[in-house]
Parts: C-alpha cells; sequence; structure tokens
C-alpha cells in the first residue's frame, strides 16, 4: 500500500488496522491519494517566497484533491434530549471524501504551529468514534524535508547571489530589523552571508515547533487520535525542484490564482 510513494521516499505511516480498512473497503482512496500526492513538486521559490506560509504547492494539491472530490466538509455533532438540542460541537476537516463503505478524511498541515496536530487528531477520534469516519489522513512535512531545508535555502541563495541584505531586498523580500540583525550575528560567528541569512530564514518559518514528522508521530506514539485508523504521510526533499527560475512575481501570480478559485484564503 502506498508502494509508488514510499519508493519516491515520501514517509507513510498506518496505524491502528488502517492498512486492512483500506484494503478492502477503499482501495479508489489509495489510488487517488497516491496518484495526486504523488504528483506534488514544489519549487524552491515557493517556499522561499511563501515566507513560512502554505507553499502554492500544497495549494495546488488541495486543489487537486478538490478536483477530486475531497472537499472541505464541517461535521456538527449534536446531543439531544427528549428531541431537544443541548450540545453541539462541529469539527471542520479540509479534504473529506465518501466512498461505498464509509468516509475518508483528510488534512495538510504544511506549516502550523504543531499543536494544530492536537487539533486533527482530536478530531479525527471523536468523528470516527461517532461513525462519520472510518480512516483519517495527515499529510506533512517529512523528515528529509525538514532536515534538508536549511540547505535548499542555502543553495537558493548561493544560485540566486542574495549575498548580502540588498540583494536580499532587490530580490524583493522584505526583512525586519531583527532578522537582518540575527544574520549579522551569525555571520561574526563564521558564517558566509548566504548561510547565516538560510540558517535565519529557516529558524524563523520552519523552526521545530511547527508542523512536521517528528512533532506528529511524537503525538500518535503518545496515543493521541487512538484508536482512530490513521495514515501519515511525510512530504519529502525530493519533491523540492530548482529548475523553474521563478521570481516573486510569478509566485504572486499563483497566489493570486488560488485566492480566486477559493483554494487559498487572501489572508495567507
Amino acid at each position: 500500500m502506498f508502494d509508488a510513494l514510499i519508493e519516491r521516499g515520501f514517509q507513510v505511516d498506518i496505524h491502528s488496522h488502517a492498512r486492512a480498512i483500506l484494503s478492502v473497503d477503499f482501495p479508489q482512496a489509495v489510488a487517488e491519494l497516491e496518484e495526486t500526492i504523488g504528483s506534488l513538486s514544489i519549487p524552491i521559490e515557493e517556499i522561499v517566497g511563501s515566507g513560512g506560509g502554505e507553499s502554492q504547492g500544497t495549494q495546488r494539491l488541495r486543489r487537486a484533491l478538490a478536483e477530486r472530490g475531497w472537499e472541505k466538509m464541517n461535521f456538527t455533532v449534536e446531543k439531544r434530549i427528549n428531541g431537544v438540542a443541548r450540545e453541539a460541537i462541529s469539527h471542520e476537516i479540509d479534504h473529506v471524501k465518501a466512498f461505498g463503505p464509509g468516509v475518508i478524511a483528510a488534512e495538510i498541515e504544511w506549516n502550523n504551529k504543531d499543536p494544530f496536530y492536537d487539533r486533527d487528531l482530536e478530531n479525527f477520534k471523536r468523528l470516527h468514534a461517532d461513525g462519520a469516519i472510518s480512516v483519517g489522513v495527515i499529510i506533512t512535512r517529512g523528515t528529509s524535508m525538514q532536515d534538508e531545508l536549511k540547505a535548499m535555502v542555502q543553495r537558493f541563495a548561493t544560485e540566486r547571489g542574495l549575498n548580502s541584505h540588498e540583494a536580499v531586498t532587490a530580490f524583493g523580500m522584505s526583512r525586519t530589523a531583527r532578522q537582518n540583525k540575527e544574520v549579522e550575528r551569525r555571520m561574526r560567528a563564521g558564517q558566509s552571508y548566504e548561510e547565516a541569512w538560510a540558517s535565519q530564514f529557516v529558524s524563523d518559518k520552519y523552526g521545530q515547533a511547527t508542523t512536521h514528522w517528528s512533532k506528529l508521530e511524537d503525538r500518535v506514539h503518545r496515543g493521541v487520535g487512538n484508536p482512530c485508523p490513521l495514515v501519515l504521510i511525510g512530504l519529502p526533499s525530493s519533491i523540492v525542484t530548482f529548475d523553474e527560475n521563478l521570481q516573486l512575481e510569478d509566485i504572486e501570480r499563483e497566489e493570486e490564482s488560488l485566492i480566486e478559485e477559493g483554494i487559498a484564503d487572501a489572508a495567507d
């Protein structure tokens, strides 16, 4: 199951009998997820140009899932006493699709604060307990993506000649005084400008307290979300491309297109 993703370096972890459930009742869901996620690529410019927010690549993944019928859904669970509603709890899930035997729910956590995993897993747990979903899926940054982000951003800076504050500004990226001072501090410690800038950028935008594989794995191993059947998918560094040669204007146009389609939020 998900062999094509695993062969490409994606991490896949399956829990609480999800393998048996998916293989018997939801082979179409597996095929759709594998094909859609497996076709994802993210230009390095989008990782840098997004400023740490959700990249256009993951927004395109949302679009591709939505086109296959994996749409946002708000589940409302009511408690009624003698026909009178006393309590209602809502759970919004980004990607939900009904198949013959049941419903699969999926969340994409590219770069949120890591407590969002608690929300996702608890939502899946409650919805599974209430019979609303059969399996929950979480897609996030994999280990190789997290570990290699600094090297990838440094390579981008070197190839684009981002070797000074002025060059970064000329490229179109705004920087705060605090960020520039941190780069200068790292340079005084012996780093080149490109390494110092990449280190500061990744630490600031994609730090350890954001959503990535080890944070998700820790929670699942502690039993958060149990006993909901789960599939965890980690996006690898191999999906990052360096040959697109995009400018920030290209990224902004893509963002505007995604906003018009309702895939991206204008506030992102």
